[in-house]
């Protein structure tokens, strides 16, 4: 469900809007395939335009979350990017969960969206689900 805090693009708002308790959302780096049917917002410009945390952070700052799924790939590939996605999770009291990268990509068929960044580090991908404001 959505918090109002504002986000300019006309297309991440609707589908922010429109996010119910349990549907999922991706928010990608630029290289994770999105498969068919689920709707992708490109926010992409060049490379590390919009970064991965940045648009981490205007998507959390709208959706209140219940769960956390990411490649346990990132581990290895990007553990500074791990540390900045498990900070901005620990303050909320929710747990990560990883899965291979071949599992991540098969869970993202079933998410309502996937938003694209322009981030260029391995494995910055997370798969959310949407809890309730209240």
């Amino acid at each position: 469900m959505r918090r109002n805090n504002g986000t300019l693009n006309a297309q991440l708002s609707r589908v922010i809007s429109e996010t119910g308790h349990t549907d999922q959302l991706v928010v990608t780096d630029a290289g994770l395939p999105i498969p068919p049917g689920v709707e992708r917002v490109d926010l992409a410009v060049r490379e590390n335009l919009p970064s991965f945390l940045d648009l981490l952070d205007v998507v959390l700052a709208e959706v209140a979350v219940e769960d956390v799924l990411l490649s346990e790939e990132i581990s290895e590939a990007s553990p500074r990017m791990l540390a900045e996605i498990e900070k901005r999770f620990a303050a909320q009291g929710i747990g990560l969960r990883f899965v291979p990268h071949t599992v991540f990509k098969q869970a993202t068929a079933g998410a309502r969206a996937a938003v694209r960044s322009g981030e260029f580090t391995p494995y910055a991908n997370v798969l959310l689900t949407a809890g309730v404001v209240y």
